[in-house]
């Protein structure tokens, strides 16, 4: 189907300026968040409705184009690359909160809501939407569910997955699902828990109901300092081992932490080998003694300098730093690569030992940043593209990060998706027999293959040839795909 062909057949279904075709339309979707790789669509469709959504797919489905969802662009996989053959379907316009329950403590939002926008609005009522990715004020629900963000308060709150009750979901052929609902369980498969995390490569999500939980009382940060990461890393585990649960513990390696004080001014020492945070919330007494115990433990663990949160703003800029990680990165080096992988909580210490190893062996500084309390990490390889090589480099230096989460039983993502970028270390982590399950549940969901096609999930062929560029050193990753 020609280009002129496709733009007349969309703007039958849409007006004429949700329809973008020219080169200088498309380049603000011709990446994600992993903006190293970049493709422009064959056109953009900016649908307002789901009516609009369900035409826009029933188009291409008929003409077997391929369709790559986008919410907010924020991810930072390569989840939302666009297919050069296809149409790159916004949500951006779906930004309607259609209802509040605060007695059934729900609400229904369209899929372009911003994560952050939830909880404003639903103040009032003294609730809010738990999961807080650091990219809360312009994420978007819709993206939170394809890539099942967490967020730094997950480790208490839980995962997209664990704070959603329902949606509902279009196919590739426009027909609407409806999926989990307003019960704790419900019969049948578990759709909402398939789809949830899928990265768009099941459906188009159209509505999501959230859940909302009441704002804790009072929340209070012990901001730790540590001249030894291995002893931040053991201060992670003996808080867990006394069997407090935080509502967030984030940590943070000395070259992160200095980086995020010159940015943010969060009154991080200048001189730690790691910043440790880890806040507790719910009644006041309760909270109190949390901090207590946590201060104690903190000191017991090699801590040299441990700090409480004295008012509600100063909680707030101790959480400002750690949330700054990623402009504060992209302020200190030219270009960073943002890894995602998750390990058991007790091999913290190994696994920072060896992602130091690597920078060595690299070349590469790297900046830790990691949800400590659920052990996902969030290594910051910093580097520079205009170096010939030093991309390819990086590229080495992360996939050995990730294959090393699998080798202590961790695994290649916690939050954000395999994309593009982690799709040959899907063959580190799963066998023959899981990949086929994979493929076996996307063909029935899209038979055609027609919804995000070549990501997240690689074809058994591809895994013989990644073993091939694993055994022999490999050269590209992402063949004929350009890079920036």
């Amino acid at each position: 189907m020609s280009l002129a062909e496709l733009v007349a057949s969309l703007r039958a279904v849409l007006p004429c300026d949700a329809v973008l075709h020219e080169i200088e339309d498309l380049r603000p979707y011709e990446c994600d968040g992993l903006s190293a790789y970049r493709q422009l669509p064959m056109a953009v469709a900016l649908p307002q409705d789901e009516a609009e959504v369900a035409a826009v797919l029933r188009i291409c489905h008929a003409r077997k184009i391929p369709v790559v969802a986008r919410g907010a662009g924020t991810g930072l996989s390569g989840g939302a690359l666009p297919h050069e053959q296809g149409v790159l379907l916004s949500l951006a316009r779906l930004k309607r909160i259609l209802e509040v329950d605060p007695i059934a403590r729900t609400a229904r939002v369209q899929p372009g809501v911003r994560n952050l926008a939830i909880s404003e609005a639903v103040a009032p009522y003294g609730l809010h939407y738990a999961p807080d990715p650091s990219s809360q004020i312009a994420c978007s629900i819709g993206g939170n569910v394809a890539e099942n963000s967490g967020g730094v308060h997950c480790l208490k709150y839980g995962l997209t997955v664990h704070n959603i009750l329902g949606l509902r979901v279009l196919t590739m052929t426009g027909a609407i699902l409806e999926v989990g609902g307003a019960c704790l369980d419900s019969p049948g498969y578990d759709l909402l828990a398939l789809m949830t995390g899928s990265e768009g490569m099941l459906g188009v999500v159209t509505e999501v109901t959230v859940k909302l939980i009441p704002r804790p009382e009072c929340a209070r940060v012990a901001m730790a300092a540590f001249d030894d990461i291995r002893k931040a890393a053991d201060a992670v585990a003996s808080v867990i081992g006394a069997g407090i649960i935080p509502a967030g513990m984030e940590m943070m390696d000395g070259v992160a932490a200095r980086a995020v004080e010159a940015y943010a001014h969060a009154g991080y020492d200048l001189t730690a080998a790691a910043i440790l945070l880890c806040e507790a919330d719910g009644a006041a007494e309760e909270v109190e003694d949390e901090m207590h115990r946590v201060e104690r433990i903190m000191q017991m663990s090699g801590a040299v300098d441990v700090r409480l949160s004295g008012s509600e703003a100063e909680r707030l800029r101790f959480w400002a730093g750690r949330k700054a990680a990623f402009p504060a990165a992209g302020r200190i080096s030219p270009d960073y690569y943002c890894m995602d992988g998750t390990i058991p909580r007790n091999r913290l210490a190994e696994v920072l030992g060896g992602i130091e190893a690597l920078s060595a062996e690299y070349g590469l500084r790297c900046m830790n940043v990691f949800h400590a309390g659920d052990g996902n990490l969030h290594p910051l390889i910093l580097y520079d593209a205009s170096r010939p090589g030093e991309l390819e480099r990086t590229e080495r230096f992360g996939a050995r990060i990730l294959e090393m989460c699998v080798r202590v039983g961790g695994t290649i993502t916690g939050e954000h998706g395999v994309g593009i970028e982690k799709i040959d270390q899907m063959c580190a982590q799963f066998g023959p027999g899981e990949l086929e399950a994979f493929h076996a549940v996307k063909a029935a969901f899209d038979p055609d293959a027609l919804l995000n096609p070549g990501k997240a999930v690689p074809t058994l062929r591809r895994c013989a040839e990644h073993g091939a560029m694993h055994v022999h050193g490999g050269t590209d990753r992402f063949p004929g795909l350009p890079r920036f």
